[in-house]
């Protein structure tokens, strides 16, 4: 599979996915410049973590209007997947891609660590081969990774099952306690309507190798993959 993985000024988290794919998951990557208009054949489209355009503003608002936006909306207009990770959350929030919106930590400060993930649909992409009672370690590093939507846009997104991933304890429980940032009902990661754009706060990408100690990641991208295989 041919990944794309937009590099904005400021991206920090690039290098990381490009690794994973590359090198751990032998896929083809090509570097795409965030003033670039042509996404170079790539089936899927990745924007990575960082601090896009530093932050400024909103995370992800000067972002959402690189030159290259206009071919990742106009690709995901017509069915092609998209994935935003982080910083790329934002950027997709920003640009009306996904649901929701981003809102500084509940504590207003920024949080690296490890948290917990449960599954809430086999339906999509990302999630279709984990099972949905197994609880990922996967960390975050954020300081505005705070979801929030409003109570129809919440209820439209329990009713699609759109809601990707939830902040758990290591467990599995679901609880005020095991929320990081204030998200709403511990959302951690969303997608659309249309089934073909996904965004998670959590960096996958930093769990998928030996060396760390930690490949709960993996299920992630050999989800995605499995595409392929099929």
């Amino acid at each position: 599979m041919k990944f794309g993985v937009v590099i904005f000024p400021g991206s920090n988290c690039d290098e990381d996915i490009i690794y994973v794919l590359e090198k751990i998951m032998g896929q083809q990557v090509v570097r795409l410049w965030h003033k670039d208009h042509d996404l170079q054949g790539a089936e899927m489209i990745i924007l990575p973590g960082g601090f896009s355009f530093g932050d400024y503003l909103r995370s992800g608002a000067i972002a959402r209007f690189s030159p290259i936006m206009q071919e990742v909306i106009q690709f995901a207009s017509k069915g092609g997947y998209v994935m935003g990770i982080c910083n790329g959350f934002q950027i997709l929030a920003e640009a009306g891609l996904v649901p929701g919106a981003l809102l500084h930590n509940k504590q207003r400060k920024f949080i690296c660590r490890n948290t917990f993930l449960v599954p809430q649909t086999s339906n999509s992409l990302l999630t279709l081969q984990i099972d949905e009672q197994k609880v990922l370690k996967i960390p975050i590093a954020h300081g505005e990774g705070n979801y929030f939507a409003d109570a129809d846009t919440l209820q439209s997104l329990k009713d699609n099952d759109q809601i990707l991933f939830r902040y758990s304890d290591e467990a599995g429980n679901i609880t005020d306690e095991a929320n990081p940032n204030g998200s709403l009902e511990n959302i951690a990661g969303v997608c659309n309507i249309k089934r073909n754009v996904f965004a998670m706060m959590p960096h996958p990408e930093r769990a998928a190798d030996t060396l760390l100690a930690n490949e709960d990641g993996l299920a992630i991208f050999e989800s995605i993959l499995s595409l392929v295989k099929a």
